[in-house]
């Protein structure tokens, strides 16, 4: 039986982080892993998470299964943390997943159950995953247009193009905030005028929502999320605790539908059956820590704290990036870095281009030039821009 199966093609981040860990240079600058780092290159335990899971050994008394759609606390609290209260609760039916990953695959699964003709609609480019999850889920899926490489913003016009071949009940994949790989986000009007464009056409928008709180801070990253919840009469989410919490190897995440009251109670029961037929019951120490912070004002003060310096670090490297490129190639060729949001840039480059910057220069990023800018430090951006400088200032 094995022997007939075929190796997967390699996963383009996977094969970077391996080619950085066998580079043998003390000087190599890892920009391609799309996890923070603080000022000493580490993925830091928040410290409103080590005061959260300190409470929980101290009162947790047992380790036994949840819900098959995980705990009811962790719903209502990251609801709100996303939602903000816009839509009641009669309207939102939530599920407990294994990471952001998890959530968009049970999205996924949950869109080929309830309409196996949906096509889902996925911004080009995008996180390489979204289309894989499509068809993991047996969903067909649809490229449109997203990323305008000559200004670096939103190519609107070849987007609504795109959309303009969507029927009526498609799956319109949005990122919330801090697009990846890209960073360029929608304006207020253009989330007005997508949600016009969605209710119009009868289309259903699905909201991966990762870096909440990376952008402009928590609220305000969500505010177009809200936007489409408040006005339209359904919406998917997907939400991650990974980032804004620290919490990649504990994998909570969560997906949710906003929905006519009517249709509340049995998506719910489809959200729950989806999981038991995948992982069964959701992990939980990471949504008990998320849930524990977002319920204890103290600690939601210090997590808020903590995100803001984590936000103000990833800005800041942002904007002395610019400001040396700009220095090194005596043009604003690179200033779209400094608008753009999130821990994401897409440089651009051909792949002889990227294997340069990783072989003369140390620099590692992912195919089409991704580049993760929290894997700088304040004294290595003037050598990363020399090197960016070098190779794609033609």
């Amino acid at each position: 039986m094995f022997n007939n199966l075929t190796p997967p093609p390699p996963d383009a981040i996977l094969k970077v982080m391996q080619q950085f860990r066998d580079d043998p240079r003390s000087d190599k600058v890892d920009l391609g892993v799309g996890v923070y780092r603080d000022a000493t290159g580490v993925t830091p335990v928040m410290r409103a998470v080590k005061a959260a899971e300190a409470h929980l050994v101290a009162t947790q008394d047992s380790k036994g299964y949840v819900a098959m759609a995980g705990d009811t606390a962790f719903h209502s609290a990251m609801a709100a943390l996303v939602l903000g209260g816009v839509v009641g609760a009669e309207r939102i039916a939530a599920a407990a997943a294994t990471g952001g990953t998890g959530a968009v695959r049970q999205a996924m699964e949950l869109i080929h159950t309830a309409n196996p003709q949906a096509r889902v609609w996925i911004s080009q480019p995008t996180w390489p995953n979204h289309p894989a999850l499509a068809e993991a889920a047996g969903l067909e899926w649809r490229p449109y247009r997203y990323y305008d490489a000559e200004n670096g913003g939103i190519d609107r016009a070849g987007m609504m193009a795109d959309l303009d071949g969507a029927r009526e009940g498609d799956v319109i994949l949005l990122h919330g905030c801090c697009h990846n790989p890209t960073g360029a986000d929608f304006t207020e009007s253009d989330w007005a005028d997508i949600a016009a464009f969605l209710e119009r056409r009868g289309l259903i928008p699905f909201v991966d929502i990762a870096y909440q709180g990376f952008g402009d801070g928590v609220d305000a990253d969500a505010a177009g999320l809200r936007h489409l919840a408040a006005r339209l009469p359904r919406l998917m989410i997907a939400g991650s605790a990974a980032k804004n919490f620290g919490l990649y190897r504990e994998r909570a995440g969560i997906y949710m539908v906003v929905c006519p009251p009517a249709e509340r109670d049995t998506t719910q029961a489809m959200m729950a059956w989806l999981n038991r037929s995948s992982t069964g019951f959701p992990p939980d120490h990471g949504a008990r820590v998320v849930t524990t912070i977002l319920n204890d004002p103290m600690m939601k003060d210090q997590w808020l704290q903590e995100l803001a310096e984590m936000r103000a670090r990833v800005n800041g490297l942002r904007a002395a990036l610019a400001t040396a490129l700009r220095k090194e190639t005596g043009s604003d060729r690179f200033g779209f870095l400094g608008a753009q949001k999130g821990m994401f840039s897409l440089l651009g480059g051909t792949d002889a281009q990227i294997a340069r910057l990783r072989e003369e220069f140390g620099l590692y990023l992912v195919g089409g030039g991704r580049m993760n800018i929290a894997g700088l430090k304040e004294d290595t951006v003037d050598r990363v821009a020399a090197g960016i400088a070098r190779v794609l200032n033609d």
